[in-house]
């Protein structure tokens, strides 16, 4: 079961591992919190997740679900794109990848091109020099084809 599955059994799993390893309860919140991120097939805020979490747990707290959040970034079962805008975002997908961001409706999408990361880490390596890089997502803005649409039909 790698960080790369994207089965939400294995995901469930090593959430299991994750919390058994660092002495965390795996407490019905962390479960379902975890199970809305997986379902979502976008990069939702932590408010969008609040909502859908509050559908099963009505009585959550959005302070409990913000720190269920921060927990499952730091065990490493769910991410936490940087430089999407002023919310926070988070995601199933934990390994390198990049995204699309559309510039008219915020969707943000996955790039899964393992050519493009290849391509990109001999170029970063040289321009970086002395610089210790740890990690680095690429982002690149445009307009996605629904958006394209509306604007042709000039519903933008």
């Amino acid at each position: 079961m790698s960080f790369q599955s994207k089965e939400p059994a294995d995901r469930m799993a090593l959430f299991e591992r994750r919390c058994r390893e660092r002495g965390l309860a795996m407490t019905v919140q962390r479960r379902v919190v975890l199970e809305v991120v997986l379902a979502r097939g976008d990069h939702p805020t932590a408010e969008q997740i609040y909502e859908d979490v509050k559908l099963r747990i009505p009585d959550i707290s959005r302070t409990t679900v913000y720190r269920v959040l921060d927990t499952l970034v730091d065990i490493g079962v769910i991410g936490k794109p940087s430089h999407f805008g002023a919310a926070t975002r988070y995601e199933p997908n934990v390994h390198r990848h990049h995204h699309l961001i559309c510039i008219e409706c915020g969707r943000v999408s996955d790039v899964e091109d393992d050519e493009t990361v290849a391509d990109i880490e001999p170029l970063m390596r040289k321009q970086a020099g002395d610089f210790a890089v740890l990690d680095y997502s690429i982002h690149f803005h445009g307009v996605c084809s629904a958006c394209a649409a509306q604007a042709r039909r000039g519903d933008i």
